[in-house]
C-alpha cells in the first residue's frame, strides 16, 4: 500500500487540483505568505486577502518597511491577529538580518519567530525542493484512515506517528513540492471531514476506514474547549459625526485593533441603565441621549463567543469631551483606515453606514 500511496495521488492530483495563485510561483515569501493566511482560513476565504497583500507588499521587504495599522486593516476579517504581527516581525528580521533572503533548509526556516513545523517543512518543500512531509489537517485525516490509525492527532506521541509515516511516503521519485501540494489537495477536496468522496476515491480498495466503516470516526481528535461567553457593551459616544474609538492595547483578544467604550460584563444586560458605568462616562452619558434601540450582534471566535451590544449617544456640539489616555475622536474616513475587530465593522457598515 505504502509504495502504491505516493503515485496514486499524485495521479489523482493532476487530474484534480485546483488553479491557485501561490502554485505558480517558487518564491518564499509569497508561499509563506500564503501558508500564514490559510491557517485557521478556508482557501476560497484567504485567497481575495493573498491577492491584496501580495498586490500591496509584493516582496518581503515591502512587508517589512508595512505601516503595522494599515497592515492590520488588510488583515482585517481573518482572525487570530497574532499572525499578521508575526508575519511583520518576520519580515523585519529577515530583510534587516538575513538581507531578505529565506533559509533555504528546513531548520534554517524553523529558526525564524512565528515559523513553525508546518510553515517550515511548506515553504522548505514548495520553494526549495527539500524532501520534508508538509503535515496539516487535511494530511491527518487522509493518513489516518487510509491507514487506520487511532490514535488522538491532538497528542505529541500522535504526531511522532503521523510524522514519521508521512516521511516514509514520499517516494524518492517524487517532486516532494507535487506529493506534498497532492496530499493536502486530496484531503480538502476528496477525502472531506464530512461526506467524503468514497465512492469515487482511489485509494478505496486500501482505505482502513472505508473497509471497516470508520470514516466519520478517524482522525481520533479530543473534544475542544467549551465555548466561553463573553458580553461586551460597548458605548458609542458620536458627536459632530465623529466617533470615540480606542485602540486595544491588553494582553486579549483583538490587541492592537480600535473599537469604542467597553463595558464588559459577566452577564448579559437589556438597558444601558443596567451597567456600572466610570464616572467619567455616566456624566458624558447624562449630557446626551440614546439614540434608538441597543444594536445586539455577536462574533464567534475560537474558543470564546462575543457577545455584542452597542449603544449610540448622541452628544450636544457644545459638551466638553475630555477622554481618557488612548481614547480620540475620529471622522468616518479616519475610522474606515484604522483595524477593526469583525464585530465593530459591522456595526459600523450596517448600523452607521
Amino acid at each position: 500500500m505504502k509504495a502504491a500511496f505516493a503515485p496514486t495521488l499524485e495521479g489523482w492530483y493532476e487530474r484534480h487540483r485546483r488553479d491557485l495563485p501561490w502554485r505558480h510561483t517558487r518564491d518564499p515569501y509569497r508561499i509563506w505568505l500564503s501558508e500564514v493566511i490559510l491557517q485557521q482560513t478556508r482557501v476560497a476565504q484567504g485567497r481575495p486577502y493573498y491577492e491584496r497583500f501580495v498586490e500591496a507588499y509584493p516582496t518581503v521587504t515591502d512587508l517589512a518597511l508595512a505601516d503595522e495599522r494599515e497592515l492590520l486593516r488588510l488583515w482585517q476579517g481573518l482572525g487570530y491577529y497574532s499572525r499578521a504581527r508575526n508575519l511583520h516581525q518576520t519580515a523585519r528580521y529577515i530583510t534587516e538580518q538575513l538581507n531578505a533572503e529565506f533559509p533555504a533548509t528546513f531548520d534554517g526556516l524553523l529558526s525564524l519567530k512565528g515559523i513553525g513545523v508546518y510553515t517550515a517543512a511548506a515553504v522548505a518543500s514548495f520553494a526549495f525542493g527539500e524532501r520534508v512531509p508538509v503535515v496539516d489537517g487535511n494530511v491527518y485525516r487522509v493518513l489516518a484512515r487510509v491507514f487506520g490509525i487511532t490514535e488522538d492527532i491532538t497528542t505529541t506521541g500522535a504526531k511522532k506517528t503521523f510524522a514519521k509515516l508521512a516521511s516514509e511516503l514520499i517516494q524518492p521519485a517524487s517532486d516532494p513540492a507535487t506529493y506534498n501540494q497532492a496530499i493536502m489537495e486530496f484531503g480538502a477536496i476528496q477525502c472531506t471531514p464530512v461526506s467524503p468522496d468514497c465512492l469515487l476515491c482511489p485509494l478505496q480498495q486500501s482505505c482502513n476506514a472505508y473497509q471497516t466503516g470508520r470514516q466519520q470516526r478517524l482522525p481520533v481528535k479530543a473534544k475542544k474547549e467549551p465555548v466561553r461567553n463573553r458580553y461586551f457593551n460597548y458605548l458609542v459616544l458620536r458627536q459632530n459625526g465623529k466617533l470615540v474609538m480606542r485602540e486595544r492595547t491588553a494582553r486579549d483578544i483583538w490587541q492592537n485593533l480600535y473599537d469604542f467604550w467597553l463595558v464588559e460584563t459577566d452577564e448579559p444586560i437589556t438597558a444601558l441603565t443596567d451597567l456600572n458605568l466610570p464616572d467619567e462616562l455616566a456624566k458624558l452619558v447624562q449630557q446626551g441621549r440614546l439614540t434608538g434601540n441597543p444594536v445586539p450582534l455577536t462574533q464567534l471566535l475560537s474558543h470564546q463567543r462575543i457577545r455584542g451590544q452597542f449603544f449610540l449617544v448622541d452628544l450636544p456640539d457644545t459638551v466638553s469631551m475630555p477622554l481618557p489616555t488612548g481614547f480620540g475622536q475620529y471622522s468616518m474616513d479616519e475610522i474606515n483606515q484604522l483595524p477593526k475587530p469583525v464585530l465593530v465593522t459591522t456595526y459600523l457598515n450596517e448600523w452607521l453606514g
